[in-house]
Order: C-alpha cells, then sequence, then structure tokens
C-alpha cells in the first residue's frame, strides 16, 4: 500500500487533485535541481544507519502490537462495516481508530520520516480474518500515516504481490511482483510504501533494505564518480505504458538530490533497464556504458550494506520509499496526493486479490 505524506501547508492542487487523485510521476523542476558541487561529502543523524547496528538491537526496527491493541482494531472495523461504505473510502473519519492505536502508529510514523526510514509490525492475526477484514484494518492503519495514492494504472491503492504468471523478460509492460521474479533494490513512487504479509509464500518472502542516505556515503568513499553521475538529470525511466493522455512515454530525471537540506532519492532498475523501444525508435539515448556499470554499482554496494529479513505472516513493513514526506524538487511536492501512478481519471481501487 504505497501512501504519500503531505506537507503541513498544501499549495493551490491541479484539477485531478480536487477530485481525489493522485499527482502521478513528474519531472523535476529544473530551477531546483542542483549539481554535484551542493551535495553534502558524508550524511549524518538517524537517517544513515549500518547493518550491524541494527542485528544487535533489533527493537530498533522491530515492534508488536499488544493484544488490547489488536482487539481495538477489531472494533474499529466492526463499526466501519456498519457504515457500508467501501475499501476506498477508508479514511481518519470514516475508520477512527483508538487513542492507543493512532499514538503508537503516530510514533511509528516520526520513526520512518525522520528516523531510520522503516520499520516491522508484528503481531496482526490474519489467518483468523476474512481478507476484507485484513485490507480494511491495513488500509485504516495506513491513514495514520498517509493518504493514499494509486500504484498503477488500474488504480490500485492496494495491490498485491503474487505470481500471476506473467513474462518477467516483458519489463517495459509487466509489473514485477505479478511475476516470480526477483526484485531489485528499488524505491517505488510514494512516500511510504507498507506490505502486509496475509499467507507464507512457497519460495521467497525475503524483504532486504538498506540506507540511502548510507549508501550514498558509501559511494561517496568508494566511487565519487558513481555518485556523481546518479546526481545528474539525465537518467531515464520507462512509464510502462501507463501514461495519460498527452504524456511522454518515459520521465527524465536525477537518482539523487540535494533540496532542502536533505539527501532524497528515486530508483528503480527495471524502469531504467526497459526504455529499449523508445531508444530503437530514435525518441532518447540509451544509457552510456559509464551509467549501465553505475547501476550495478549501486546495486552491489546496496546488497553488501542491506538488512536482511522474512517476513512472518501476520507481519507489516513500512519504508520510506522516497523522501518519506519532505520537501523535493518537483512541481507536485506540496500536492496532497504527490507521487504514485495516475492514468487520466482512473479512480482509486482495492481489489482483494491479485489482478
Amino acid at each position: 500500500m504505497p501512501v504519500a505524506v503531505p506537507r503541513q501547508t498544501d499549495t493551490a492542487q491541479t484539477a485531478p487533485q480536487k477530485r481525489g487523485l493522485t499527482s502521478g510521476q513528474h519531472e523535476p523542476d529544473e530551477s531546483l535541481v542542483q549539481s554535484y558541487d551542493a551535495f553534502p561529502q558524508e550524511i549524518t543523524g538517524p537517517t544513515v544507519w549500518e547493518r550491524e547496528k541494527l542485528l544487535k538491537d533489533d527493537s530498533m526496527w522491530k515492534k508488536a502490537w499488544s493484544a488490547e491493541q489488536v482487539k481495538e482494531l477489531e472494533d474499529s472495523y466492526e463499526q466501519f462495516v456498519k457504515t457500508g461504505l467501501g475499501l476506498p473510502q477508508i479514511t481518519r473519519g470514516t475508520f477512527p481508530l483508538s487513542s492507543s492505536v493512532t499514538s503508537f502508529l503516530q510514533e511509528i510514523r516520526e520513526h520512518i520520516v525522520n528516523g531510520i526510514g522503516f520499520v516491522l509490525i508484528q503481531g496482526l492475526p490474519v489467518t483468523e480474518w476474512p481478507i476484507h477484514k485484513s485490507a480494511s484494518i491495513y488500509l485504516a492503519i495506513g491513514t495514520i500515516l498517509g493518504v493514499t495514492v494509486s500504484q498503477n494504472r488500474k488504480g490500485h491503492i492496494l495491490g498485491h504481490v503474487k505470481d500471476l504468471g506473467n513474462d518477467p523478460t516483458q519489463i517495459h509492460k509487466v509489473r514485477i511482483y505479478s511475476t516470480a521474479a526477483r526484485q531489485f533494490f528499488h524505491t517505488d513512487s510514494a512516500d511510504i510504501v507498507g506490505l502486509l504479509c496475509l499467507a507464507k509464500a512457497k519460495e521467497g518472502g525475503e524483504s532486504d533494505v538498506v540506507s540511502a542516505h548510507h549508501l550514498w556515503n558509501t559511494l561517496q568513499k568508494e566511487r565519487p564518480d558513481v555518485a556523481e553521475l546518479l546526481t545528474r538529470p539525465n537518467w531515464y525511466f520507462d512509464r510502462k505504458g501507463e501514461t495519460s493522455e498527452g504524456q511522454k512515454e518515459w520521465v527524465q530525471k536525477a537518482v539523487f538530490y540535494w533540496h532542502d537540506g536533505r539527501l532524497i532519492s528515486h530508483y528503480d532498475p527495471y524502469y531504467v533497464k526497459s526504455i529499449t523501444r523508445h531508444v530503437e525508435a530514435g525518441h532518447i539515448p540509451g544509457h552510456s556504458p559509464a551509467q549501465l556499470e553505475a547501476i550495478q554499482v549501486l546495486e552491489d554496494t546496496a546488497q553488501r550494506s542491506a538488512l536482511h529479513m522474512v517476513l512472518a505472516v501476520g507481519d507489516i513493513q513500512f519504508v520510506a520509499d522516497t523522501e518519506g514526506g519532505w520537501q523535493r524538487p518537483y512541481p507536485d511536492s506540496d500536492y496532497y496526493k504527490r507521487g504514485g501512478t495516475q492514468v487520466n481519471n482512473q479512480s482509486e481501487t482495492c481489489p482483494l486479490d491479485a489482478e
């Protein structure tokens, strides 16, 4: 479930925003893009973490629901069912949570946005609940962290990581989470992304996370040439055909930005590698050999720095994916529903199974 974390003060919104739609993908505001020379040599603070420290003290990233909180979530769900509303209508107002649950989640939100950037919450009894109940409670939990945004052309604000038999080599049109292929290190186009484990996978189900700021520090020490390349706004990201009328089939931007005193990032190798058809058609240049090497260096560096975990049934993982609610150099930075993927006027949907 992807969510956008709105700023405290929102500027005037576009027409789609007024209709409750997400902003979608944008290219950066060129006037706000800073060159590599403006970037710090090293990032410090709680957003920088190393795997060894978190392995020694898993209380830094593992939390658990109390029995009382689970009961309060169930009571809130029963009240929501009585309203007759659908899952896309879940908000703080339509699905109010108890003060105990709300305080717990507000602390987690701060931990995600301004701390280490992720959390694993254990203990939801999803095997005892029907899928509608699990989905509803999961969405209600997300309302404390932000506002839901569409993540694909179908308007899914609730998606399913499930092998549908799709061909993972067709990366220009297939979402990898609908195949049996592995995911590489990436960020999604939302401030925070959540995963709720409903069932144990026959194989896989593992998750690795890494501090983007620790990753930056490592690149600055070991491969500053790669770090510099990743700050140039000349990387092409495929839209995979998820375009609204009048939009280009790709977005051009950097992987790292320095903006408003923060290092922010957005990257997905599948969206970078699937531009071949646009290159062959002569619409855009291909990435240079140096850029292709940078992709591999980025993946390898993330791999050796990552914290590995396996989600158990009932676990929720929340990750601050792009900026976690910080200001950013995009035209939708102050929008209520920023980022995500929006195709024309597709309304939000919450399927209860993969589609």
